[in-house]
Order: structure tokens, then C-alpha cells, then sequence
């Protein structure tokens, strides 16, 4: 039996990911071990969403390969570049997150356990939906490493999430490169997350909650109203939509292929703004995009202004090899800078403002997770992050639910106490 070592990087869909390969070694019969120079094989799962990044991947392959006695590498950068490690003389190999657990197994027949419980981060549970995205950025590479969507059955991830609720997951992450078009394929173009969220609330027992993760405009908008009637309907949702703009102009949105326009966008915010009195809106940027211009920028600012998203990512642009925006001429990296500093400034302003507006309100949160020292961190209904301190004197821990009073913040989270 083997022992394996598997590090992650990059998004809660990589960790997805890497939990369905654990879970395919565990099942087999084989082990954790304690660290790399413990470990038969080390699993490298690995992301590729900006040059410095990309570095550090090969410098961790690097390391690992004096490390372990057999190393595999996978995930986005893998899949999408996987030249890199070869030419870095990188002796590992590069495969598909499908191909390692045969691989790291060694040809070996598994030792099929069928009530292995699923693996858990904590009291928290990942469910990738589907892999693959529906979607052609100018500037993405992780299209080449994911392909287009390919959608389980709503059956088949219904039944993951029950057994995640089972062996004790308090907070299912929901992922995908874009989980807007789950079903995409399968439904004529017709996105099943409606249903798919809709039966998960009403059909497993327990007490937990559920983040939907990242999902396109173009994908939410053709469902929008549906989809936002089914958080309106069940408290185990979190109120929180992660819809990555990327742009206030549609005139850079064209040039990325973002398939969305603004006005898409904002219709995708006005349906949870209907049906949802406290929600989380949360959204990305990229800024300097080549074909960005001032007055482009000037609508990015606007449009974060106008829609107020508590948590917000901002991305300076990079080029990626492969893609054709890598192709196109670049703007100065002095004003790329310039323009996320003005932007990161606005959005520290925004997200202040949001948490500020909490304080003396009360709310149930579910404890996800150890904090500093004595302190947990906690998700509000609307999945705003929210710290309790001194958390042994009340006794809490994670999956414990509480009513707390927020009392204070600090930018991008809530202090409260227990009442």
C-alpha cells in the first residue's frame, strides 16, 4: 500500500479536485503520510493563473522531487503547460487529475472500501459539480487544462452531498470553473443549478449550509430570477453569488470574449436584490487589459460603485502564453499598477462600509473554522466572515451554531460576541 503526500494550489476547485483523489487513494487502501519525505508518491496539484505563480509551482516541484521518491504533477498548470516542467528538467510525472490515483496506486488492484467516509477539510466539504467551463476568454489559460463543462447528474451530486452532510460537513463548498452553466451540456443550454441547489436543501437531513462558488454572469442570467427564488426559499444557502465582472465597458468585455455584457450583469444583481433582503455580492476585476482605456477604467470604478460588492478581487492583467491576448500590445506596468491601486482603494472603501453597517445587528453564523489563538472564524447568513474571540469561554467550535451581536470591524471582517 502506498503512502502519499498531496499539497494544493490555486482555487477551491483544485482542492475539489484533490479531494476526489484522495478520496480514490483512500479507498483504495492507501494512507496520508506524514509529509513528503514520508511519502511513496507526492501529488503536486497545481494552478497557472499568473506568471508568479507558474514560478512557484516550479520551484515546489523542485523541492519536491529531492523530497519524495516519486512525484506527480497535475492540475491547471500541468494540464495547460505541462512543457514547463520537462524543460525545467523536472523529473515527474505530468498527468490529468483523472490519471493519478491509477498511477500513484502503482498498478495496483484497490482495496475498494465502499464506507469510506468522504473527506472532509474540517466541518468543511467540497463538491466540485461539473468540471470545465462553456466559456472562450481571450486571456484564460485554464481553459486548456479543464476543456469544455461536463456535467454529472444532478442525481449523482445530490447524493455527494448528502454524503458529505453525513460524515459530518457543516458547510458544503459548491465549485466548478463556472458553476453558472452547470448542465449546460446535458439541458440544451439551460443551466440545472436551480435544481440541483433546490433538491440539496430539501432532500438531505441535517443542519448545514451550502456556497455556491464562482459562476458567470452569462451562465446566472438565463436563470436568474429561478435561481434567485431558491435562495429566497432555503435558509441552508448562503445569500452569496460570486459573479466575476471583470469589466465596467462592454467594449473590454468584447475584447476579453467574456460573453456577458454590464447590463447582463446588473440584471443577474437586481434579481437577488428583489428577492433577497441581506445578500453578499461579490465580483472581480481585471485592470490593464490592453485594449483598457482611461475612460474604459473610469466605467469599472463606476459600475463597482454603483453595485457595491462586500467582497471584491482585483487582478492586474497578465499575459498568459497561449492565449491571443497575449498577443496583444500591453499597457505600461507603471499604470496597471496606478489603475488597481485606485481601484483596491475604492474597494477597501466599499467593503469598510458594508461591515460597518453590521455593527449591533445580530445573527445566527456557523462556526467553519479555528481562528487566531483563541478565536473562530464564523459565516454570517449572507457568508460575510465574521470572528468571535476568547471562543473557549462561550465553548464554541467548529460546526457549532451561534447568536452573536456584531460589536465591531476591521475592513473585511466583523468581530461579535455570543448572546
Amino acid at each position: 500500500m502506498a503512502r502519499y503526500h498531496i499539497e494544493t494550489y490555486g482555487c477551491t476547485s483544485n482542492r475539489g479536485e484533490s479531494r476526489q483523489i484522495e478520496q480514490a487513494l483512500r479507498d483504495g487502501g492507501h494512507h496520508p503520510a506524514d509529509g513528503p519525505a514520508d511519502a511513496d508518491v507526492a501529488i503536486l496539484n497545481t494552478c497557472t493563473v499568473v506568471e508568479k505563480t507558474e514560478r512557484n509551482m516550479l520551484r515546489r516541484a523542485e523541492e519536491l522531487q529531492e523530497e519524495t521518491a516519486d512525484l506527480i504533477v497535475t492540475g491547471c498548470m500541468a494540464l495547460a503547460q505541462g512543457e514547463e516542467f520537462r524543460e525545467a528538467g523536472i523529473d515527474a510525472e505530468v498527468l490529468h487529475w483523472d490519471d493519478v490515483p491509477q498511477a500513484a496506486m502503482n498498478g495496483e488492484c484497490p482495496t475498494v472500501t465502499p464506507d469510506t467516509e468522504p473527506i472532509l477539510d474540517g466541518v468543511i466539504g467540497i463538491l466540485p459539480i461539473a468540471r470545465g467551463c462553456m466559456s472562450d476568454c481571450s486571456y484564460c489559460i485554464t481553459k486548456r487544462a479543464t476543456g469544455r463543462i461536463e456535467s454529472p447528474s444532478v442525481e449523482e451530486n445530490v447524493e455527494k452531498a448528502r454524503a458529505l452532510v453525513h460524515a459530518g460537513a457543516k458547510e458544503i463548498r459548491i465549485t466548478g470553473q463556472d458553476t453558472g452553466v452547470y448542465g449546460w451540456d446535458v439541458n440544451q443550454g439551460t443551466s440545472l443549478l436551480p435544481e440541483l441547489l433546490d433538491r440539496i436543501c430539501s432532500e438531505i437531513d441535517g443542519e448545514f449550509r451550502v456556497r455556491v462558488g464562482m459562476a458567470n454572469p452569462k451562465g446566472l442570467h438565463g436563470v436568474r430570477e429561478e435561481l434567485a427564488d431558491v435562495f429566497a426559499r432555503h435558509e441552508e444557502l448562503y445569500d452569496f453569488i460570486h459573479a466575476p465582472v471583470q469589466s465596467g465597458s462592454d467594449e473590454v468585455l468584447a475584447d476579453m470574449r467574456r460573453q456577458h455584457c454590464v447590463e447582463e450583469y446588473l440584471e443577474v444583481v437586481a434579481a437577488f436584490d428583489d428577492a433577497l433582503d441581506y445578500w453578499t455580492l461579490s465580483t472581480d476585476f481585471i485592470v490593464g487589459f490592453p485594449s483598457e482605456t482611461d475612460a474604459d477604467f473610469q466605467q469599472s470604478l463606476a459600475l463597482l460603485r454603483e453595485t457595491r460588492p462586500e467582497k471584491i478581487n482585483v487582478t492586474r492583467f497578465s499575459k498568459r502564453p497561449g492565449t491571443d491576448a497575449a498577443d496583444m500590445k500591453g499597457l505600461g506596468g507603471t499604470l496597471k499598477k496606478e489603475r488597481s491601486s485606485e481601484m483596491t482603494d475604492l474597494k477597501m472603501d466599499v467593503v469598510a462600509e458594508a461591515y460597518e453597517s453590521m455593527i449591533g445587528d445580530r445573527r445566527e453564523v456557523l462556526v467553519v473554522e479555528d481562528g487566531t489563538g483563541d478565536s473562530v472564524k464564523c459565516r454570517d447568513s449572507a457568508y460575510r466572515q465574521v470572528i468571535v474571540q476568547n471562543a473557549s469561554e462561550y465553548g464554541l467550535e467548529p460546526g457549532d451554531f451561534a447568536d452573536v451581536e456584531i460589536t465591531s470591524h476591521q475592513t473585511v471582517y466583523a468581530f461579535a460576541r455570543p448572546v
